[in-house]
């Protein structure tokens, strides 16, 4: 990027949130336990990164701002039995000490046998990991910070020039992965992300993108698998969870495959893209405010744990525009998780 900036005198900061999802994804996917015991996890992949991560300089001093939720998605074994499930890290930040993370563990459809491998994962994976998210910050200022700031040899004041020396004297030599190039990354006061969803309803290449980002969410329910399913398409199942009339073209009781229908008094709008029995939805999902053609999308994988009477709800849901996070994830918390459990009894309210 260019840096128009006399002295470095004044504030620029680049957004580098796409570098961060990368280089998440660089740095976990394939971190492991051992297999001698029988008992083996591994990062299958990163599903969501959320959050803001920014790389600012002010008078020649360079500083990273970042606040970010990890989630990443795990795989493995215990004796004969293979397994899925989830790790959740609700904040890695900038002022955090590598104690100060937190570590959320779920195991898909557990079962007793199952839950011998969490040990395993706290004793052998987990310090991998705080490793990794210990060295995020270096990496980031060795990897951006020139990218704000002109030149030292351009530099006439001694006062900026010495706190920018001090930065890189102070600094260590850049050792980003190969997969992850400067490139990739947002220009200065920019935001970064996915152009959001290609495929779903009324969206077209002439529509508005959004720059976008993926949340994650695993609200748990204490009912079978299959019920849960029909709860989000059975159309008085609908309505009376979401206390609103349901408008959908479609005479059937239930929301079929290629439905389109919206909830909430026209606020949301959604369209049933995939179905898989007890297992998984697929949802195109708007709200009315969003520009016209912009939908996310958001697939639910179910699993159903007969040891402990209850689905875990896997939500990944992308597309969701940059700023709306917070919003689309409280209200998905309130109007669907909570009124659900209030609605039907499928599990304790806080």
């Amino acid at each position: 990027m260019v840096v128009h900036n006399p002295n470095n005198w004044h504030w620029v900061d680049k957004n580098c949130i796409e570098w961060a999802r990368q280089y998440m994804r660089s740095k976990l996917v394939g971190l492991s336990s051992n297999e001698k015991t029988g008992k083996h996890a591994e990062i299958a992949s990163v599903s969501a990164v959320e959050g803001d991560c920014e790389v600012s300089q002010r008078k020649g001093k360079v500083i990273s701002l970042f606040d970010l939720k990890v989630v990443m998605m795990l795989k493995g074994f215990v004796g004969e039995e293979p397994f899925e499930g989830s790790i959740t890290v609700p904040e890695v930040a900038f002022d955090s000490q590598p104690d100060d993370y937190q570590f959320e563990i779920s195991i898909y459809k557990e079962t007793a046998q199952l839950s011998e491998v969490k040990p395993v994962i706290r004793s052998e994976l987990i310090p991998k990991l705080r490793d990794v998210f210990s060295g995020f910050a270096h990496d980031l200022l060795v990897t951006h910070g020139d990218d704000i700031q002109v030149p030292e040899s351009q530099v006439q004041s001694q006062f900026t020039r010495a706190n920018q020396k001090s930065l890189s004297q102070g600094g260590a030599t850049k050792s980003e992965p190969k997969s992850i190039a400067k490139s990739s990354t947002a220009t200065a006061t920019s935001s970064s992300g996915a152009a959001g969803p290609q495929s779903v309803a009324n969206s077209s290449s002439t529509a508005p993108k959004y720059n976008t980002t993926t949340l994650h969410l695993e609200p748990t329910f204490n009912v079978p698998a299959i019920e849960l399913y029909n709860t989000f398409l059975d159309k008085q199942r609908i309505m009376a969870w979401s206390r609103s009339h349901l408008i959908c073209a479609s005479s059937s009781p239930r929301i079929e495959k290629g439905d389109e229908f919206t909830l909430f008094g026209g606020n949301v709008t959604s369209k049933l893209e995939q179905c898989e029995p007890g297992k998984k939805l697929v949802f195109a999902w708007r709200l009315n405010e969003w520009q016209s053609g912009h939908f996310s999308v958001m697939t639910m994988n179910l699993h159903e744990s007969k040891d402990y009477h209850e689905t875990k709800l896997q939500v990944t849901w992308s597309g969701v525009p940059v700023g709306e996070e917070d919003k689309v994830r409280g209200n998905f918390e309130e109007y669907y998780i909570r009124s659900i459990k209030i609605t039907f009894g499928f599990g304790a309210v806080l």
